[in-house]
């Protein structure tokens, strides 16, 4: 057993990231700039790691997190990342929200064997091509899309439907499946306006979706960009039926940023909903009173927490004997896993786990009427 014990020890001592007592993990995100309400993704995964710890750590090891502030800025993005690698030595990465962020560090996390659980991103970037150490979980863009076309169209009845969206692989693989449904029907999108990063005055993108004559607008944007566009649609009196991603999910914090307009879009969501009664919607909601009570417990807060629960029991099912290997293996070995999220499921071959959301519709009060159970949308 001593045997055993030693050579372990000697296998984590040449794995970057893992000492006997600690695993190191790092995590970019936009805690300040136009995607700050983002940021709030990188901190609701630290308060899982806080709860695993609290609860005595995995397999004699606890948490060592560093979150970074990356802006929004896939200039920062490197320099964290290159920290992350050369000067920490992070065992993995989690998370970090962004397409062009995340993929101005993919190939270099690659290269640099670094494993990479969960951007906070449906990119099709993450596993084409094929990459060994990244773990996707969020579904694609463009499925999130194509199905939120079919609820307006086919569920809803609008024929008139319109896409606002981010001018960059966010945004448009999400018109990807927007226009790849309308086709799929013989119908035209009656508009496509897209906004930059950098863009504040949105009053010309108001007025090309109000003179297309769209009944229904589905936007892919930064909340920033959502609060905006509604504040104008406001001015001009254009009230066509919003429907967005999951990248828009938290109804509260919408509410509040948009000052009431966020009442009646149509949302995918990634997690069960903030009052849920889910036994480990329970036990987060407690634990978040006791270690993190200064945080708002909100949809992209404890989204965190989703984007880290597969890492977790990655970790647990690898045992002490943990190396970037054989974790990957145990990630491999993920059927049906459950936590606040969909069902996830890797395989050698495969590595996006997350192929699920489900519908809700926003109430007044900035609650969420659930119109669907969970649906896969990505094949």
């Amino acid at each position: 057993m001593g045997v055993i014990l030693s050579i372990a020890s000697i296998i984590s001592a040449q794995q970057r990231g893992v000492t006997d007592t600690e695993i190191l993990v790092g995590q970019p995100g936009p805690q300040t700039g136009p995607a700050a309400a983002w940021g709030a993704v990188a901190r609701g995964s630290g308060l899982l790691f806080k709860i695993v710890n609290e609860e005595g750590g995995i397999h004699g090891r606890k948490f060592k997190y560093f979150i970074r502030d990356d802006a929004y800025q896939p200039a920062k993005t490197k320099a964290i990342a290159k920290e992350f690698v050369d000067q920490i030595g992070v065992f993995a990465v989690i998370g970090g929200v962004g397409t062009g962020t995340g993929m101005a560090v993919r190939d270099y996390l690659m290269e640099n064997r670094v494993l990479w659980f969960g951007p906070v991103s449906g990119a099709r970037n993450w596993i084409h091509p094929f990459q060994k150490y990244l773990f996707a979980l969020y579904p694609f863009y463009d499925d999130e899309a194509y199905n939120l076309t079919d609820l307006l169209y086919s569920k809803m009845g609008f024929k008139k439907i319109a896409m606002f969206y981010q001018n960059d692989d966010f945004g448009k693989q999400g018109l990807d499946g927007v226009e790849r449904y309308l086709k799929d029907k013989k119908i035209d999108l009656v508009a496509q306006v897209s906004a930059e990063v950098t863009d504040r005055d949105l009053s010309s993108h108001v007025l090309k979706l109000k003179e297309s004559g769209a009944e229904a607008v589905i936007m892919l944007a930064m909340p920033v960009h959502a609060a905006l566009i509604l504040s104008e649609t406001a001015k001009i009196g254009f009230k066509p039926q919003w429907a967005t991603s999951n990248t828009l999910c938290d109804s509260a914090l919408m509410m509040q940023i948009t000052k009431g307009s966020w009442t009646g879009v149509v949302n995918s969501f990634f997690s069960e909903l903030p009052d849920s009664d889910h036994p480990l919607m329970v036990k987060y909601r407690k634990w978040h009173k006791q270690l993190e009570p200064q945080e708002r417990w909100g949809l992209f807060y404890y989204a965190g927490i989703g984007f880290a629960e597969p890492f977790v029991e990655g970790l647990r099912r690898t045992g002490r004997n943990l190396t970037t290997e054989t974790l990957v293996r145990a990630l491999e070995s993920l059927k049906d896993f459950k936590g606040i999220g969909p069902p996830v499921n890797y395989s050698p071959t495969e590595r996006q786990g997350g192929k699920h959301v489900f519908y809700g519709k926003v109430r007044p009060d900035g609650s969420i009427e659930r119109l669907t159970d969970w649906i896969k949308i990505t094949k």
